[in-house]
């Protein structure tokens, strides 16, 4: 039998998630390989993510390879996937998900100097980073009276509009910083930084064993759509590829993350748009949670819905236009056609 030929990311995150699904593709008797590529978000790691207009910015260069035949399977994060796969490719399977929060990890603290010679380095205003931390624990909006600026150099990082919008609408006085790279990368440009911490996505660090100590999850802050799973997808005429991978499609992962989607594509969402949503089997229900944010976090706008599972194949595009009927949220997209323009 020939191997089927798996493209993935070379960063260690994405090696890691290639590296299962051959495993998976292993007990299931099916032989395969792995293909190392770079995606153009992969090499501009400067550029913020929502200025960079496009949307599957992690995803078409693999996506590329699997129609023109260099590979038999692609496997991404599902977040990165637009709503809309390209022509002529089909998804394969969902992985069961991982961890769907987002965490905040905290600046290390600074070496001490060596030598006796006293380092360049600023000591990060750690005082008013207790007092964040301490507001976030508590789960208590902060305000201009309740919590001034965050002092010295600190900042919060993340290349995410969604992480700022959301963020910026808890904390509004805080100075939000680009970061993007891989994991790997952010996780040294914060050490390196004087910033007071960083958003990652727990699932991310988490998979490769890099979860610092001090990571705080984020259990107010919604999530991407299909944040924390793994798709793999093939050529819409190879069903050997398709049949092999089903033994391993997560029937409920693939459900939810469905109707996120379903609900970014009614919103018009991608990289510039801050638009959260999670979807979770509760019983025989399905509950889907979402909310669609300005980029500067003055205004949130929220929504829950819940249906049986046998009735909740639109659910996500029902709450995705539930919130476009509101006035609130046509006055978000605006904002975010004028900052586009």
């Amino acid at each position: 039998m020939k191997p089927l030929r798996i493209g993935t990311r070379d960063s260690q995150l994405a090696v890691w998630q290639a590296t299962t699904v051959q495993n998976l593709l292993k007990e299931a008797g099916v032989p395969s390989e792995l293909v190392y590529m770079k995606s153009e978000g992969d090499v501009d790691l400067v550029t913020p993510l929502y200025a960079m207009g496009v949307t599957g910015v992690f995803t078409k260069t693999l996506d590329a390879a699997l129609l023109n035949n260099r590979i038999d399977l692609a496997v991404h994060s599902m977040k990165d996937v637009p709503t809309q796969l390209a022509q002529g490719i089909r998804q394969a399977a969902v992985l069961k998900r991982g961890n769907y929060k987002d965490i905040f990890v905290l600046h290390p603290a600074p070496p001490p100097p060596k030598g006796g010679v006293s380092s360049n380095a600023q000591p990060l205003p750690f005082e008013d980073l207790n007092k964040l931390m301490e507001s976030l624990k508590s789960g208590v909006r902060s305000d201009a009276s309740a919590n001034p600026p965050l002092g010295g150099r600190g900042a919060i990082a993340t290349g995410s509009v969604r992480r700022m919008a959301q963020w910026r609408h808890r904390y509004p006085n805080s100075r939000m910083e680009n970061l993007r790279g891989n994991v790997n990368t952010r996780l040294r440009k914060l050490e390196e930084s004087d910033w007071n911490g960083a958003i990652f996505a727990a699932a991310g660090l988490e998979r490769i064993g890099l979860r610092p100590d001090n990571a705080v999850d984020l259990d107010w802050m919604l999530p991407a759509p299909a944040q924390g799973a793994i798709m793999v997808v093939c050529r819409a005429d190879d069903d050997f590829a398709f049949e092999s991978c089903q033994s391993f499609n997560d029937a409920t992962t693939a459900l939810c993350t469905k109707l996120e989607k379903d609900f970014l594509r009614v919103l018009m969402g991608g990289c510039s748009t801050p638009i959260s949503a999670l979807a979770q089997v509760e019983g025989n229900e399905v509950v889907f949670e979402g909310n669609v944010c300005a980029p500067d976090g003055s205004l949130l706008v929220p929504l829950q819905l819940r249906k049986p599972i046998a009735d909740s194949e639109t659910l996500g595009e029902e709450a995705g236009n539930t919130l476009l009927q509101d006035p609130r949220v046509q006055e978000i997209i605006k904002l975010v056609r004028d900052v586009k323009a």
